[in-house]
């Protein structure tokens, strides 16, 4: 499949609590976010969720259904899918790759995983997991209080798990399983706290109607339980992480491994630039409320690391743009060359917006009348034609040069509730572009800073009109009267010429419209004053 071209400021890889947390901190803030969703949240069996103000006892899907609504409604993009791994680009961006083969890009990287809870290899366990065998009092106690609840030991926590449970219920035997003795101090305690102790190996549980009911060793005996307590083993899920660098800390007690965690700063900050993580995948023992807060902590930062960059293009766009003025004692140009996309992308940080915000008038004029049906915008800029062919049906395919003027148009479409009906790409046309026939191809002013292979893009634009599609060309007629230097070997190509630089075959299109015309712009100090253009409108043949 091919890879989607879209850049976000941000991707974050996992849905659940930490995740949308994170993901609608960072929308608020007006940043491109983009949520991967595999669609597997740790505490699915779980009926509620516990110690969540103001949504004590909310079923976990139903918390993440409304979580990713508020998230989507300040322009988070959520999809389902895994990505199974993250790259390093060469302008440190990152390349995240789905397990389908397609891949988005981003410029940081918030990771909110989680673990896995590995249960200790007893039959039974996995079948009542969440339900009737547990691990953690304050998200089940409540609800298994003053009921018969036994522990399994598996770990240098036993002890202290029998104990904690008896905060709940006073009728708790802790089965030690494989363990080792505990000791004389901590027969002592468990005595203390009326703790039963049972040597012997656990061998399964039994259970009715779907609920436990009992313990059974390798004895045959079975003891009377309604809830099993368990300690798992907490594996965070990273393997997206593997191809940064960042493998997994062991998680110790006791000398024994409890699982393992992502290492981070209290922020969620890795030892990776530009890569955040929240959660249980950095800290097992954090709670659905915890994982929460965690992550709106690495969103603030994140954020705040992104303004830094920011500002860092900012003052070199300013800088650049001095400097392109050339050395006033020599005549030489002082500046390092730059790509075009770096080029456009300065301009746009110069400022938050370059241009209207309104669709081109004669996109609008030309359009209106058509059925909607899918549409191509070439060099889409901060958006405005798409989202107004999106407003009135059109499933839109919008591309440019600029990843910053794609990451603002994506956050004015979702202002504008369209989201859902455009694909961002971003794409050198030159050198790429978007795949499949459309019955409206736009090129509003596709004109550039550097060298523009602008016949063959129309060629190719062309190419990409459906049988009784249209193809839109817009452009300048001439340099506006403000350039005080225009470069003499730039030439706009009239309606006529843009026609016969298409090729095209005899009968194969038909001429809708064909004219120059004038219309009113603000030169740079803000007066207004006329300019002319030029426009071709053409029909592919049936």
């Amino acid at each position: 499949m091919s890879d989607r071209s879209q850049r976000y400021d941000v991707v974050v890889i996992g849905g659940g609590a930490a995740g949308l947390s994170g993901a609608l901190a960072l929308s608020r803030a007006r940043r491109s976010v983009l949520v991967v969703d595999a669609g597997a949240p740790r505490n699915a069996p779980a009926a509620h969720a516990h110690n969540y103000l103001g949504r004590e006892g909310v079923p976990p899907l139903e918390l993440l259904a409304d979580g990713r609504a508020e998230a989507a409604a300040y322009g988070a993009e959520i999809v389902e899918g895994e990505a199974v791994a993250a790259r390093r680009l060469p302008d440190d961006g990152f390349r995240v790759e789905y397990a389908d083969g397609t891949a988005v890009e981003a410029r940081r990287l918030l990771v909110t995983t989680g673990l896995v809870d590995e249960l200790p290899p007893v039959p039974g366990l996995t079948e009542h997991w969440g339900t009737g065998v547990l691990h953690c009092p304050y998200c089940h106690g409540w609800e298994v209080r003053t009921r018969p609840v036994g522990i399994l030991a598996t770990g240098p926590l036993a002890v202290h798990q029998a104990l904690l449970w008896r905060q709940w219920t006073d009728d708790v035997t802790l089965f030690r399983h494989l363990e080792d003795d505990f000791g004389d101090d901590a027969y002592e305690q468990l005595a203390a706290r009326g703790v039963t102790v049972v040597d012997g190996e656990v061998v399964g549980v039994e259970a009715r109607d779907g609920r436990l009911t009992g313990v059974r060793l390798a004895s045959g005996t079975v003891f009377p339980r309604e809830a099993l307590v368990v300690q798992p083993r907490f594996t965070a899920r990273s393997g997206v992480l593997e191809g940064l660098g960042l493998a997994p800390a062991p998680m110790e007690m006791g000398g024994r491994v409890l699982g393992t965690y992502i290492a981070a700063d209290p922020a969620g900050a890795t030892e990776v630039p530009g890569v955040w993580v929240a959660g249980n995948v950095t800290n097992p023992m954090e709670q659905v409320v915890g994982a929460a807060a965690a992550g709106l902590k690495a969103a603030a930062a994140l954020n705040a690391d992104l303004v830094t960059e920011d500002t860092r293009l900012a003052v070199e766009a300013r800088r650049s743009s001095t400097d392109t003025q050339g050395d006033p004692m020599t005549g030489t140009d002082s500046a390092t060359p730059r790509t075009d996309a770096e080029l456009w992308d300065e301009r746009y940080l110069r400022s938050d917006r370059i241009w209207s915000g309104n669709p081109n008038t004669v996109l609008v004029r030309e359009v209106s009348d058509l059925e909607p049906g899918r549409a191509l915008d070439l060099g889409c800029g901060e958006g405005a034609d798409a989202v107004w062919l999106a407003g009135r049906g059109w499933e839109v395919t919008a591309t440019d040069l600029s990843r910053v003027a794609l990451g603002r148009a994506a956050v004015h479409a979702a202002d504008a509730g369209v989201a859902d009906r455009i694909d961002w790409q971003w794409h050198d046309l030159g050198a790429s572009f978007p795949e499949g026939e459309y019955d409206l191809v736009s090129a509003q002013f596709l004109h550039s800073m550097g060298d523009l292979p602008r016949e063959r893009i129309l060629r190719r634009a062309a190419d990409a009109v459906a049988p009784g599609g249209i193809l839109l060309v817009v452009g300048h007629a001439g340099f506006p009267h403000w350039e005080k230097n225009p470069d003499p070997a730039v030439r706009f190509p009239t309606p006529d010429e843009v026609l016969a630089q298409l090729e095209p075959a005899p009968g194969e299109w038909e001429v809708l419209l064909s004219d120059e015309h004038e219309r009113v712009q603000n030169d740079p100090d803000g007066n207004p004053t006329t300019r002319t253009d030029n426009a071709l409108k053409v029909r592919r043949t049936g």
